[in-house]
């Protein structure tokens, strides 16, 4: 399997999905815990419009809640970007306690034996990581990819 990561902010409806046709991806991970994004410019990554879309191209969805920070995790983050005046869309990197606190609660508890096993039965060739952010180092699925990578020796591309 490769492995791959892809955020929405800053690119198009077109432009997003081209770069899942262009990379041959078959399988997609929604890693976020909300499904939705406000407004109609992201409108078509809100859970339904995505995975409708999805299955026209022929990629399987899941939602991996268990990959996703808890509000508890989040707000850590929240309280990072406002001590350093930084606004979520414009974030460039996490915050250490938002990543120590990840790994330890979220990671660390994640049966990727298991995620591994369900990608082989399905035929998982190709494995999209996704949540919102544009820099996957603003992300959590930065961190979750470098874990396989560090763990699992995957190699992994940022799209």
């Amino acid at each position: 399997m490769e492995f791959y990561s892809i955020g929405v902010y800053n690119s198009s409806e077109s432009d997003f999905f081209q770069k899942l046709i262009d990379n041959k991806i078959d399988t997609f991970c929604d890693i976020r815990q909300r499904r939705g994004v406000r407004g109609a410019k992201y409108s078509f990554v809100n859970s339904n419009k995505l995975q409708d879309r999805l299955s026209q191209l022929e990629i399987k969805y899941a939602h991996l809640l268990g990959l996703a920070p808890t509000t508890e995790i989040r707000d850590l983050q929240k309280q990072d970007d406002c001590e350093n005046g930084v606004i979520k869309s414009e974030r460039q990197v996490l915050g250490e306690k938002f990543k120590d606190e990840f790994k330890s609660s979220v990671l660390r508890k994640f049966d990727f034996d298991y995620l591994f096993d369900q990608l082989e039965s399905i035929g998982a060739k190709r494995v999209v990581f996704f949540c919102v952010e544009e820099h996957h180092e603003a992300c959590h699925r930065s961190i979750v990819t470098a874990w396989l990578s560090e763990k699992y020796s995957y190699q992994v591309h940022h799209l």
